[in-house]
């Protein structure tokens, strides 16, 4: 299996357009040492031909640009992804869509009841791409044993479980969170064996997460921010991070002290938002994530299971 960090920031990316934080405007005049990320995204392969997208950021197209096996290499017109699997229906995990508009060929998405709901009436992105080149919508399971599979992506097997998590602002039940606002996937390659978990948003450790780690030769989770308080306590916003449903690293039950039980996986943090210190190469949360076992994902990283 191949995994392929597209994009590692939380929405907005980093630095973010309209931020003056301290890593934001570090990043700009260049006296931080970090770098510059994208929206989150991945894409997987198990034959390194034929890829499966998690989400569509904004910034999919630069992405794509930056990645050549998903680019038009074997017709006039064609692309190396096979099917798109929505996590959420957050703006910064689907926009993109729009961006991948042009062609004859509909756009297979496996997405929730929830996210479809969502990307069809309060932002109708599924409607819009309707008047150029069209969809096919997969129903993605829930329960936890029913594995979906993505026709063209040789040896990869899906299985999905809803996660607590807010739906968007803009769907029609947003103060009434439903199953399958937001997903969590165990990603298996069927010829090793070898299998991964991705969730970018996290927003508690509920009961039937951890039977799924174990399971897990790498954890790809929620990095979004480090404390609880970190937007409260910068002016930023008046609710906790696990409020917006991202559960933070540090601290009681944070992401550090849940991965530090799972010593064989590989753990990586991904969608890590602007103002998160881990993102300074250099510092001392970067430090202590690094004694824990810990990565920090980068555009562009490659993960080979």
């Amino acid at each position: 299996m191949h995994i392929h960090v597209l994009g590692s920031a939380a929405g907005g990316g980093f630095p973010q357009w309209n931020c003056n934080c301290f890593n934001c405007d570090g990043l700009r005049k260049g006296t931080i040492k970090a770098t510059k990320r994208t929206q989150s995204s991945i894409c997987v392969s198990g034959d390194g031909v034929n890829w499966v997208l998690f989400n569509t950021s904004p910034d999919v197209l630069q992405q794509i640009q930056d990645f050549a096996p998903l680019q038009p290499g074997r017709a006039i017109r064609d692309s190396g992804i096979v099917g798109i699997v929505l996590i959420d229906a957050q703006i910064d995990h689907t926009t993109g869509l729009l961006m991948l508009r042009e062609g004859q060929v509909k756009r297979e998405i496996y997405c929730t009841d929830m996210v479809y709901q969502d990307l069809t009436t309060g932002n109708p992105l599924l409607n819009i791409l309707g008047h150029y080149c069209g969809i096919n919508r997969h129903d993605v399971p829930l329960d936890g044993t029913t594995s979906f599979e993505v026709p063209g992506a040789a040896n990869l097997r899906f299985t999905a479980v809803a996660l607590k998590s807010a739906a968007p602002p803009y769907s029609p039940h947003r103060n009434n969170p439903h199953p399958g606002d937001t997903i969590g996937v165990l990603i298996e390659d069927t010829k090793t064996g070898k299998k991964a978990w991705y969730s970018p948003g996290l927003g508690e450790i509920e009961p039937h997460l951890p039977p799924f780690f174990e399971q897990a030769d790498c954890i790809m989770v929620d990095g979004t921010f480090w404390t609880n308080t970190e937007m409260i306590d910068m002016g930023l916003m008046t609710k906790k991070a696990r409020d917006i449903g991202h559960n933070p690293q540090s601290g009681e039950a944070g992401m550090m002290e849940v991965l530090s039980a799972y010593p064989k996986a590989r753990k990586v943090l991904i969608h890590i938002n602007n103002t998160n210190p881990i993102l300074r190469e250099d510092s001392a949360e970067r430090a202590e994530l690094t004694r824990h076992g810990i990565e920090v994902a980068y555009d562009g990283m490659d993960i080979i299971l």
